[in-house]
């Protein structure tokens, strides 16, 4: 008789600060928390959640176990109280657009399975580095415990799942707070509510749109532990109106850059004109990306540049793009492959590239000639992402930067 597969997703018994008010407890995901907003952080309140999620080292004390003796000082006094029934976790987060306006996007927290990629449940769309698993995995062997949550995305094509979400939100949370602009509300469901909910959830395979190191420390973890299958997981609908993916611009730094030999070979890729000097270069570039791939390429003597790929450009020519049409057909590939990189190869000096959300950022570090070039790209869809995750490719390093972040503190999973 062959075993049934186990369902993907399901209800956990969920661990929370008690109160109901949750702002000064919430952090940002680790690895974009900074050195100063990680002291600002533990500052604001003793139990911050960033006291666990980022122990610091002591002299004499190794980080994760002070953050495992910390965690265990929490709940025998009452700070983190254990929910007694298996429930999901509805989240709804109400949040700024750097363009102006606002948003909303609903999701649920649940526990998914942590298997292995090859089973094709879960599926990824980026490279990972050992370091950061390594970290994350002792953290997770002290604490046994989920301090934080990975990002997934859910196919919901008839909305059912969203619908669903929406008629939850419709009561009075159960918990809220605001972190960095952000207002998160939470409410708890649990009996055969919450069934169908995870059900709903995990109908289908299951895409990782943030948290690829700490879906594979998960995975690895229950190896060493088989009962340890779960993974804490907040499940957005692809479908959710306020799913909201930013583009990540590239900035290059570095001394001794000529970028002027750059035009000729450009323009064998991409049609080359002057951007608008008054326009607004995101919404020109949004503008232009209607056409095909495209970039606005920032210069230290106030030119930018809009680049355009022509139709003609033989892109089959470069290898590098990708090993499925859907990773190669990417903005970011293209973009990567014959913008970045030339310039990365221009300066006289060893580069250093950085990567940013914000394109006014970039924009300064160009013109007021602290970067020898920024790069601005349009982000890249929802469809696209799947699409690679689908194929079994990998997109370039940061190719996403899905807004709001999940924080951490509005629920943990002890494993």
């Amino acid at each position: 008789m062959v075993n049934a597969e186990p369902p993907l997703v399901l209800p956990f018994r969920g661990e929370r600060f008690a109160g109901r008010d949750l702002s000064a407890r919430l952090a940002p995901p680790y690895d974009v928390i900074a050195p100063d907003e990680r002291r600002a952080l533990a500052a604001r309140d003793l139990h911050n959640i960033v006291h666990l999620i980022l122990p610091e080292a002591g002299v004499e004390r190794d980080q994760y176990l002070h953050a495992a003796a910390l965690l265990a000082e929490w709940r025998r006094a009452g700070v983190l109280i254990r929910d007694p029934a298996p429930a999901v976790y509805v989240l709804e987060q109400a949040f700024p657009l750097p363009a102006g306006g606002t948003r909303t996007r609903v999701g649920l927290f649940a526990a998914v399975a942590a298997e292995p990629y090859d089973a094709g449940r879960v599926r990824p769309h980026e490279r990972t580095h050992a370091g950061p698993k390594a970290d994350r995995l002792a953290l997770l062997r002290a604490t046994a415990t989920a301090l934080e949550s990975i990002f997934l995305l859910a196919p919901d094509a008839g909305g059912d799942l969203t619908r669903a979400l929406a008629g939850v939100t419709r009561g009075a949370p159960s918990a809220e707070g605001t972190l960095d602009g952000v207002r998160h509300r939470l409410w708890i469901v649990t009996g055969a509510a919450a069934d169908a909910l995870a059900a709903s959830a995990g109908r289908a395979p299951l895409y990782i749109a943030d948290g690829h190191h700490r879906y594979e420390t998960a995975v690895a973890y229950a190896k060493e532990h088989p009962a340890a299958d779960r993974v804490l997981s907040l499940i957005v609908p692809a479908t959710d109106p306020g799913l909201t993916v930013l583009a990540t611009h590239r900035v290059v730094y570095g001394i001794g850059f000529d970028l002027s030999p750059l035009l000729g070979q450009w323009q064998q890729w991409f049609a080359v004109t002057a951007t608008p000097p008054l326009a607004d270069p995101v919404g020109h570039l949004a503008v232009a990306g209607a056409q095909g791939t495209a970039c606005v390429v920032a210069l230290p003597d106030g030119r930018d540049l809009t680049l355009v790929l022509r139709s003609d450009a033989p892109l089959g020519e470069i290898s590098v793009l990708g090993k499925s049409l859907a990773a190669r057909s990417l903005d970011v590939s293209i973009v990567e492959a014959l913008v970045v990189k030339p310039i990365l190869g221009a300066g006289t000096s060893t580069p250093t590239l950085t990567y940013t959300p914000d394109a006014a950022k970039a924009l300064e570090a160009a013109r007021r000639g602290r970067a020898a070039a920024a790069v601005l790209l349009n982000p890249t869809r929802v469809a696209q992402v799947i699409a690679v995750a689908d194929a079994g490719d990998v997109m370039p390093q940061k190719s996403t930067y899905f807004v709001p972040k999940v924080p951490a503190g509005l629920v943990l999973r002890p494993v």
